[in-house]
């Protein structure tokens, strides 16, 4: 059976090469990714998991900034010694590259947070360095990830998707004309329990595609290809983790603030919570469960917290997901704390555990994290949610048997 050869690039610990492996249709030639922890995740995955024996050269740790050393090989004090892209190549052509630039610098949320609206942020201009290596290796086409915040970003006046798309168009390939309108998806619409918007560009290789309208191409993948995977319902938290055992909270002592329930399944361990957050969660559960939604009012939540901590925070650090609803966002903030993911159940009274936020972002139980908990968190809030990505592979597929 004909696999395609992939690239993956920013990979994290491969949330998007992950739903691409299930199809059973994709070769993972290379993934790319600087951070140690996921790049030891992605290893794991793709050897326990997939069988794939070359992960020592084929997953590489290192700066995708370094282009020519990616290409050619580097021997590294911080990211080791491998002999290069190309020759991990060798004589395969490259069928797809996948991947997407670290969203934080395009991300609304993280333009307003930082003094400068993210304007000297070097991670503005990351999708240079991944259309290089698509100009290098002319794949047929590539799926390029990211926030919607970027089609309102401006870091240097100019708006960075005026800048992308001039760049794609020099580098021989196209993408949709009218982003706004076709790119930007949402991952509950495709069995993903959780509310995540991201655009995701489809660039098609200009001369491979020469005796087709490319733009007739996307529109028809957008329109009538993608749809056909999308699920029929929306999944809810509930759904996605209301079956896992109950971490009760734990006041005979000070540490562990919850019990640590007996569970066939990893991950599923609470994080610490001090006893003020503990009454704090149970109070704003127990609001909802009996519908009186007295804090859920931003500025209420604002009050709550402020009063709790002495803070003075504009932002309010509170929410719990909704039960029959599918979940908020979730974020790479969560290795710092859960105050935005508390858990729906009041009798818990805690923030979800790293397998409840892996459920929420669609990977299997059997996804193995490397590292801390921290380590985890964050990682889960980078991915690409595994059945969004999954449902994109397989619209690809359909793409490529018209061809």
């Amino acid at each position: 059976m004909k696999k395609y050869n992939i690239i993956d690039l920013f990979s994290g610990c491969g949330g998007l090469l992950d739903g691409f492996m299930q199809t059973g249709k994709y070769n993972p030639v290379a993934s790319v990714e600087w951070e140690l922890k996921p790049t030891q995740t992605l290893a794991k995955r793709l050897k326990e998991k997939w069988n794939i024996s070359d992960v020592d050269e084929s997953v590489m740790r290192f700066d995708i900034q370094r282009v020519d050393e990616l290409f050619n090989g580097y021997d590294d004090l911080k990211y080791g010694k491998n002999k290069g892209l190309l020759k991990i190549i060798g004589k395969r052509k490259i069928d797809f590259i996948i991947g997407g630039p670290p969203c934080q610098a395009y991300s609304v949320a993280g333009r307003v947070r930082e003094k400068n609206n993210m304007k000297q942020d070097y991670r503005n201009y990351l999708f240079e360095y991944y259309l290089q290596i698509v100009e290098k290796l002319q794949p047929k086409l590539f799926v390029f990830e990211n926030v919607p915040g970027m089609l309102s970003a401006m870091p240097d006046g100019t708006p960075i998707i005026d800048l992308i798309r001039r760049d794609i168009e020099s580098k021989g390939y196209e993408i949709i004309e009218d982003i706004r309108k076709y790119a930007v998806l949402d991952a509950s619409d495709f069995s993903v329990p959780q509310a995540r918007k991201r655009v995701i560009l489809i660039g098609m290789n200009k001369e491979y595609f020469k005796n087709k309208n490319i733009q007739n191409e996307l529109k028809k993948f957008y329109t009538q290809i993608l749809p056909r995977y999308k699920s029929k319902r929306k999944i809810s938290v509930k759904e996605a983790i209301g079956d896992l055992p109950k971490c009760m909270p734990y006041y005979r002592d000070t540490r562990p603030s919850h019990t640590d329930p007996e569970c066939s399944i990893t991950w599923h361990h609470p994080r610490y919570h001090g006893l003020r957050d503990v009454k704090i969660f149970k109070m704003l559960a127990e609001d909802i469960e009996k519908g009186e939604n007295q804090y859920t009012d931003s500025d209420i939540l604002k009050e709550i917290y402020n009063k709790a901590t002495g803070s003075s925070t504009n932002v309010h650090k509170y929410h719990v997901l909704r039960a029959d609803e599918p979940s908020t966002t979730i974020l790479a903030h969560l290795h710092k704390d859960g105050l935005r993911f508390i858990h729906y159940d009041s009798s818990q009274a805690r923030s979800i555990t790293v397998r409840e936020a892996a459920r929420l972002q669609s990977f299997d139980d059997d996804f193995e994290f490397v590292g801390t908990q921290g380590d985890a968190y964050k990682m889960i809030g980078n991915a690409v949610p595994v059945k969004f990505a999954n449902a994109i592979a397989r619209a690809i597929i359909e793409l490529m048997k018209e061809e």
